[in-house]
């Protein structure tokens, strides 16, 4: 999952991108709010945190902003201001969720998954489709009642398939979600990353998951059963 960080403070802003990196998510940085701003106009993220206290614009205003430019992405904001009245601007400019600092780190993972989970519907921090399931936690893939284990990135391809199944991914999409600001869309990397993925989730198995459409992307479903097959 992809996630903007808009946060002043450098000291914070890097101990939220080194936390968040090891636990798989894709960041991007932002140091004030009209920086902030734009890259979450431009730039399609499964989750922001933003912090009310910038310079240049509040967290309050660019959350207004982005609402009123039909930016429903998950907001959680991060601040120092913990009276009601706060929180209720904030929820009232459309925050999905408020933490007030200092917080820990865990409890800051728990509100993301959780914020997540109603976002994307699941129940469960597992996600499953077909004999394949990911552990959104732990970090274990299996299929089939095998471990696979998959490098951090490939982790988080994986992760943007099984979060979007029967769904054709194009590599622009790809490149938004899984690569940072600054990845070149124009190398070939993510179809070699693809390819990584399908020798470790498919090359053991009959039933292949990850497809290739032709000239547009990629695609995580069930072969269906030929004519003849045996049900």
């Amino acid at each position: 999952m992809k996630v903007l960080v808009v946060e002043d403070e450098q000291k914070v802003a890097n101990f939220l991108q080194k936390g968040l990196k090891e636990e798989q998510f894709v960041v991007d940085v932002a140091y004030d709010g009209p920086e902030g701003e734009s890259m979450a106009m431009e730039n399609d993220y499964d989750l922001i945190l933003l912090d009310v206290m910038m310079p240049g614009k509040d967290g309050v205003m660019v959350l207004e902003s982005l609402r009123a430019n039909k930016i429903d992405t998950p907001v959680i904001m991060l601040t120092a201001k913990d009276m009601v009245v706060d929180k209720l601007k904030g929820f009232e400019a459309g925050c999905d969720d408020y933490i007030p600092k200092p917080f820990s780190f865990e409890e800051l993972l728990a509100r993301i998954r959780a914020v997540l989970r109603r976002r994307s519907g699941a129940g469960s921090n597992v996600l499953k489709f077909a004999d394949l399931t990911l552990d959104l936690i732990s970090h274990k893939v299996i299929r089939g009642g095998k471990e696979i284990e998959l490098t951090a990135k490939e982790y988080s391809l994986m992760e943007y398939f099984m979060r979007n199944p029967n769904r054709v991914l194009t590599r622009t999409m790809i490149t938004q979600h899984v690569w940072d600001y600054n990845f070149d869309s124009f190398t070939n990397v993510i179809d070699v990353y693809v390819n990584y993925l399908r020798n470790k989730v498919d090359r053991d198995f009959p039933q292949k998951l990850i497809h290739t459409v032709r000239g547009v992307g990629y695609i995580l479903r069930e072969d269906k059963k030929k004519e003849g097959d045996k049900k």
